[in-house]
């Protein structure tokens, strides 16, 4: 995709243009939450994504400049991720939608169970 099909007159376009999507959001939150973390164990908290989708969207979040990669030259190979600076700026949004996501969780299941064909498993 050619960098003017990702900027919209909106804003919110705009911007929802780095972060939306099924991953990059929880991974934000995880690199968020913990500061600096490694490949395995962002696998390990969202035990859902497969390592080619997470090495993908890590890639995605490296090239719009809200995740730094640091590769230490060892055996095995070591590599951490964390925000940028520019991603760190994402830190009250992140914050924020988690209050909501707090506030609201009952509601919010609620919606999803009326709308799921099988039973949603609770959060514990």
């Amino acid at each position: 995709m050619h960098a003017n099909e990702r900027i919209h007159s909106c804003p919110v376009e705009t911007s929802l243009e780095l972060i939306s999507g099924k991953w990059k959001p929880r991974i934000l939150w995880k690199l968020h939450q913990q500061g600096t973390v490694r490949f395995s164990a962002l696998r390990r908290q969202l035990p859902e994504i497969t390592p080619k989708m997470l090495t993908q969207q890590l890639r995605d979040l490296e090239a719009d400049g809200l995740v730094t990669r640091t590769v230490y030259p060892v055996v095995p190979p070591h590599v951490e991720y964390s925000l940028s600076e520019f991603g760190r700026t994402l830190g009250p949004i992140l914050e924020h939608l988690a209050a909501w996501g707090t506030a609201h969780h009952e509601g919010i299941v609620e919606i999803l169970a009326a709308q799921s064909p099988t039973p949603l498993r609770r959060a514990g």
